[in-house]
């Protein structure tokens, strides 16, 4: 979908994109602060009393190494798929995979570090959960908090850097052309070397609406004690549903410093940012882009930035109050499709216009997918406990502005979808990704179907497995 841009102004997509705000009319330091190495807590915090833990990374692995693809996607390139170029805030490096860029220290710290070559080319990193799922439950509360050291670099050195942890709305994945009304949640953003910590709400429409776009509704304020540069920082975010009007919240170090309620904002842009499925969370380091040039003046980065300065990230937690366990589960009576297995796409019991093919990850694949297709798969066993979401294997080397919906129906190719996700151009037809879409409630046995449907009649999709998750 392309909606109308508002008024005369292009679309915008996510990412803070504020003027120059009255705090950082705040003294900068500018003496930069020596290297400091830091060491990571030895654990994610439990959950406190009444909380539960719904997803974490303590980015453990061993140096060198790239974050788990169970629960990270890397961002390459300067956009997405079809999307805005220059990811839509003027930012000027390219993120790569590569471990120079993103990798953990193998001391409990995950390091994404800008790097300006002998061109004067900048490379960074960017990743976002594979998980989009991230709300409150009805009448609960939920928290998104990560344990964080900004960039050490501060003055006319750190002119451009721009480091964030933020969250997405979860249509936002395989559309981009739907911020903010999906609504962005930017828990820790930080330009220039500054010691402030920026948290800020987009939502609504823009340019204006309720969150007063592009600049959002915001505040700041210096971190507690050491630097936001110098120390690690607990940066948090909560969404309390359990209270009306709702509120959000946000924290550094346990101390709040900016909350935004659900009558602020209003209907309908309330309910069009908070009742799609959740959230994807977002780590990058970005330079240079409209908020650090607006806050200092000029465009950065500059001649005097200094490369290689690392955000490091000792933790990311997502927890949870208001929740009950669920029931156990039971394994599936014998002769079924566990749903909660791995379903090869070409073992269908049925299809609509598609094609098997080799594919490169060994195996095959259904491929030459578009609107219109569909494969069914017979005795699909759910079990007593419904499914939160599904996760597929697809690839795309659909051409700039081509997608489409992959979607999960039960019993008939043409009842309701009870689930699905967008996706557009991956990097080609064997450039595979795993992406995951929400499903209503799903138990016992049932026929599955997947559709597929686009605006446009060309091939979009390849398809190699999918399964469902509790």
């Amino acid at each position: 979908m392309n909606p109308a841009p508002a008024a005369s102004a292009a679309p915008r997509p996510p990412r803070s994109r504020r003027r120059l705000p009255l705090a950082v009319a705040l003294a900068v330091t500018t003496t930069a602060l020596a290297g400091v190495t830091m060491t990571a807590q030895a654990a994610v915090p439990p959950p406190p009393s009444g909380w539960s833990l719904m997803w974490s990374d303590d980015f453990t692995g061993s140096a060198g190494s790239l974050p788990s693809s169970a629960n990270w996607i890397i961002d390459t390139g300067t956009s997405y798929p079809g999307g805005p170029a220059n990811w839509g805030t003027g930012e000027i490096q390219t993120y790569t995979a590569s471990t120079t860029n993103l990798a953990h220290d193998g001391a409990g710290n995950l390091r994404i570090t800008p790097v300006r070559d002998g061109a004067g080319r900048w490379t960074s990193a960017r990743i976002e959960t594979v998980r989009t799922d991230f709300k409150p439950p009805a009448g609960g509360v939920l928290a998104i908090e990560g344990r964080i050291q900004m960039p050490n670099v501060t003055g006319a050195q750190a002119a451009g850097y721009w480091p964030a942890f933020w969250a997405l709305g979860s249509p936002y994945r395989g559309n981009y052309q739907n911020w903010p009304g999906i609504g962005e949640f930017d828990v820790m953003e930080n330009v220039n070397g500054l010691n402030q910590v920026w948290g800020v709400l987009h939502c609504g429409y823009a340019p204006g609406g309720p969150c007063n776009e592009f600049n959002g509704l915001g505040n700041s304020r210096a971190c507690p004690g050491s630097t936001c540069q110098s120390a690690f920082h607990t940066y948090r975010f909560e969404w309390d549903a359990s209270v009306a009007p709702q509120q959000l919240r946000w924290y550094v170090d346990g101390q709040l410093f900016h909350t935004v309620g659900q009558n602020q904002v209003g209907e309908p842009y309330w309910s069009q940012m908070t009742s799609h499925a959740g959230y994807f969370l977002l780590l990058n380091v970005a330079m240079g882009g409209s908020f650090p040039n607006g806050v200092a003046g000029y465009a950065t980065p500059t001649a005097s930035t200094v490369s290689g300065r690392s955000m490091l990230v000792d933790y990311v937690a997502v927890y949870r109050r208001g929740t009950s366990t669920p029931p156990p589960t039971t394994p599936p009576p014998s002769g079924g499709i566990d749903a909660y297995g791995t379903i090869q796409a070409e073992a269908f019991t049925a299809q609509n216009g598609v094609i098997v093919e080799a594919c490169a990850e060994g195996g095959q694949n259904i491929g030459a997918v578009r609107s219109g297709d569909w494969v069914r798969y017979d005795n699909v066993d759910f079990g007593a406990t419904p499914p939160r979401d599904f996760v597929a294997r697809v690839a795309s080397g659909a051409a700039g502005g081509v997608s489409g919906l992959v979607e999960v129906r039960l019993d008939s190719p043409t009842s309701a979808p009870i689930g699905s996700f967008a996706i557009a151009n991956t990097g080609g037809w064997q450039s595979w990704r795993s992406v995951p879409g929400n499903v209503a409630a799903a138990t016992g046995r049932h026929t599955v179907y997947l559709t597929f449907s686009s605006g446009q009649s060309a091939d979009f999709v390849n398809v190699n497995w999918f399964t469902f998750r509790r």
